[in-house]
């Protein structure tokens, strides 16, 4: 008899149905297909092992296991618990009437304890919009899940647990949470308070007037000269985020692991990629795309420092008005009348400018200094 329990993959920040079909049959092979990556063919030995202590076997027969659809890429550990259940429901070791009634997710440990995953909120999120009754996740994960209402958010602690319900001898904690008003209680407290900052008022009310019409802003100085910290700052005087604003938030939070305290963003995070990223860690990509820096910036604070990651810059074909002056190269500037922009961005359009840090000369007419040193 073939079984069949649902999962889910994520393509992109929304997630797809995925249907872990199991027959067992004579024979000793175990098989699994439906595009699966390297860790979710080693999930055979996860389960073998977790299925000992709880007090089970693995069969000892043919288990062909098809992650369905076949044509989009299984990635991750997260089907261990659902390909566990299925298994054992196609060796007749459990009843198979909840089996399609809930949505599962969870890495098993060898101990048999249910690991967090990412991506529990477009998990569920599906799971609501399939009409299921409800999701099991791993406990880790329960607050996440939570925002979801009107499905039952179930959490799992091992994988006894698991098995215990679908078999109707036990049951799981239910997690409810009411997500309006959770967001309204919501403390919005920060580490860097604008409040704090002392001194720097020309700095602080180019802050304000950015904060209050949302425009972009660059700051240029030495270092120690409080660019950074001042940033930081920044989402203290942000208007706080909207319900709609923090869901989307915390979608593409849960997509790149980062989990939140309470399940559900509140407040505006801070991101500062370091000036060495990758093109692909700060766009985002991959085989199955990921959020990069630039989609965990969105309605948020993004903050670059130092140089910058060529899918940052200006296209090597953009040309500056400046370079009508005729031949810039030996000056050295920070800015110049058509961009106000650090050096570093205008550097695919100006390739013979030297570089030098922390000044503020312009380009025109005067030659201030040459890569030789010579004025």
């Amino acid at each position: 008899m073939v079984v069949r329990t649902i999962s889910a993959a994520l393509q992109g920040i929304d997630a797809t149905p995925v249907y872990c079909e199991t027959v067992a049959t004579q024979g000793i092979r175990t098989i699994l297909i439906g595009l699966p990556d390297t860790a979710v063919k080693e999930s055979r030995d996860r389960i073998e092992s977790a299925l000992r202590e709880a007090g089970m076997r693995f069969p000892r027969r043919a288990v062909t296991i098809n992650l369905a659809p076949a044509d989009v890429r299984k990635e991750g550990s997260l089907y261990d618990v659902p390909i566990a259940v299925a298994v054992m429901a196609a060796d007749g070791k459990i009843p198979t009437d909840k089996l399609e009634q809930y949505m599962m997710v969870g890495e098993l440990s060898l101990d048999g304890a249910v690991k967090p995953v990412k991506g529990c909120l477009p998990f569920a999120i599906l799971a609501r919009q399939m009409h299921l009754k409800g999701i099991i996740v791993p406990r880790e994960n329960a607050c996440e899940a939570a925002v979801v209402n009107n499905l039952d958010v179930l959490c799992a602690d091992t994988l006894k647990d698991v098995m215990g319900f679908m078999a109707g001898e036990s049951e799981m904690e239910r997690l409810e949470m009411n997500t309006r008003e959770m967001f309204e209680k919501a403390e919005r407290t920060y580490p860097h308070d604008f409040k704090d900052v002392k001194g720097q008022e020309m700095v602080k009310r180019a802050f304000a007037i950015a904060a209050a019409g949302g425009h972009n802003m660059i700051m240029v100085g030495p270092p120690g000269a409080g660019k950074s910290m001042m940033a930081k700052c920044l989402p203290s005087i942000l208007p706080p985020l909207s319900l709609s604003e923090a869901l989307e938030t915390t979608k593409i939070h849960s997509v790149a692991g980062l989990r939140a305290a309470t399940g559900l963003v509140t407040q505006r995070p801070f991101r500062s990629p370091h000036h060495t990223i990758s093109s692909v860690a700060l766009i985002g990509g991959g085989t199955n795309p990921m959020p990069g820096e630039v989609s965990l910036a969105n309605n948020v604070l993004e903050v670059g420092a130092g140089g910058a990651s060529p899918a940052a810059r200006r296209p090597s074909d953009y040309h500056c008005p400046c370079q009508e002056h005729g031949d810039l190269s030996g000056f050295t500037y920070a800015r110049c009348q058509h961009e106000p922009v650090p050096l570093w961005l205008l550097q695919p359009s100006h390739p013979s400018l030297y570089l030098q840090r922390d000044t503020g000369a312009q380009v025109f007419g005067t030659r201030v200094r040459t890569s030789s040193g010579s004025n």
